[in-house]
């Protein structure tokens, strides 16, 4: 997996990714601190906010970057999304009422949904061959996993030395590098294109309106959902599970919450492998039905009153649902990639970033409230519930016979059976895309 970090461009760009992840991590537990200066006892909500502007600004700023994506150079894109987080991370220790905090995050955040997607757009263009670029989409969801256990332990070491705010100091480090990172990679220059079309609405929704239009995304969107909702139990219920329902001292939320990077861990490192025998759809579609399992599993754990076995059993469930989300989320790049257009490649991984973190926006606070207002047993039931037709409605969708997608070709060609057309007038405002589509693996 690490041969391909032997391609300068592509090194440059993960180290830039890994050091960004670091930063951003430092500065999530800076931000609980800060918060709790300013708020006190209410600084759970002034985080449950601030969570909520975050998944506001990646909804709505994904696709307005994906819009406009075509008249800057990638690199120039990047380098300025990293220099306003630096910016933004700069002001934050300075900061001493709460609606500052709701701005900065913003602003943050906004910058993160103008440079993730970009950046998933160059890797391919980086790494053309299928092989190559399979293992930099699982060195990816490696570094997420790492920097979720690695970050809160940096950040526990530093603070065991440092005040708080010198974290947003670490921050600031942290981006600035990251933009020198992207400067130093010499980039491919992206596939000729025609200009878009339409206004600005249409071409902000372009991106969108391809995921609707092809089947294999259409499903995407389906495994996007049932992800969040796994996700979000996790994210959102390890601490009360731990807690309340386990009686557990705090430090073993850490141990919950390293279980599930482990599984994703695990699984991440295993695909590069996987994938070359199996097809992205045979993974991608179990994983999501092994989450409506893995509910189930976590709802038996839920129903039992007592008993010892339940702390090493949410372990396990936790790892499963680590393993079948990273089943799901690190062959997503190769479907992206083979289900769009070179010239549409950045609007798509906008739409995909942006439609996601809408599931995410959508299960998260459905955790957390049902969690606190009906109990735990209810949350599993819903989410175990939205997770299940979720995934059923991504095997519906995604069918073995939609292989092929054009845009070109007449009604009762053979490469359309079990396929939909691409709308002539999407076409026209957006180009040809016959080159878009083998997307059955």
């Amino acid at each position: 997996m690490l041969a391909v970090l032997r391609n300068r461009t592509y090194r440059h760009l993960f180290a830039a990714q890994v050091i960004a992840l670091v930063g951003t991590g430092l500065a999530t537990v800076a931000l609980g601190l800060l918060a709790y200066d300013i708020a006190g006892a209410d600084a759970g909500s002034v985080l449950g906010t601030a969570l909520a502007i975050k998944m506001v600004a990646y909804v709505a700023i994904a696709p307005a970057v994906g819009a406009v994506a075509h008249r800057i150079p990638r690199r120039a894109l990047m380098v300025t999304a990293d220099l306003t987080r630096a910016g933004v991370a700069l002001f934050l220790p300075f900061v001493d009422q709460v609606w500052q905090v709701y701005v900065l995050v913003f602003l943050l955040q906004s910058a993160s949904a103008a440079f993730t997607p970009t950046f998933q757009a160059v890797i391919p263009d980086v790494l053309p061959k299928e092989r190559d670029y399979t293992r930099a989409l699982s060195m990816s969801r490696l570094a997420y996993d790492l920097e979720s256990l690695f970050s809160p332990a940096l950040a526990a070491a530093l603070l065991s030395v440092i005040t708080y705010n010198w974290l947003f100091t670490g921050t600031v480090l942290g981006f600035l590098a990251s933009a020198a990172l992207v400067v130093s990679a010499v980039l491919p220059q992206p596939a000729a294109s025609t200009p878009p079309t339409g206004g600005a609405y249409a071409r902000a929704t372009a991106g969108s309106r391809l995921f609707f239009a092809v089947p294999q995304l259409r499903a995407l969107l389906a495994l996007n959902l049932a992800v969040a909702a796994a996700s979000a139990m996790v994210t959102v219920n390890s601490v009360v599970y731990v807690r309340d329902t386990l009686g557990l001292s705090a430090g073993a939320v850490p141990l919950a919450l390293g279980a599930y990077g482990a599984g994703s861990m695990v699984v991440a490192l295993l695909l590069p492998r996987v994938l070359e025998r199996v097809s992205d759809r045979t993974v991608m579609l179990r994983g999501a039905l092994l989450l409506a399992v893995v509910f189930a599993g976590l709802g038996a754990i839920t129903a039992s009153a007592s008993g010892s076995w339940r702390w090493p059993a949410l372990l396990i469930v936790w790892a499963a649902f680590g393993a079948a989300c990273s089943m799901v989320l690190t062959p997503t790049g190769r479907l992206i990639r083979r289900s769009a257009p070179a010239r549409e490649r950045t609007a798509a991984f906008a739409a995909q970033f942006s439609l996601s973190h809408g599931c995410w926006l959508l299960t998260y606070p459905l955790a957390g409230w049902l969690g606190a207002a009906a109990g735990l047993q209810w949350a599993v039931v819903a989410l175990g519930s939205i997770a299940l037709g979720a995934s059923l409605l991504a095997v519906r969708l995604w069918s073995t016979r939609a292989a092929h997608v054009h845009a070109d070709l007449p009604v009762g060609h053979p490469h359309l059976e079990g396929a939909r057309r691409i709308p002539t007038g999407w076409r026209h405002s957006h180009g040809d895309i016959t080159d878009a589509v083998h997307a059955s693996r």
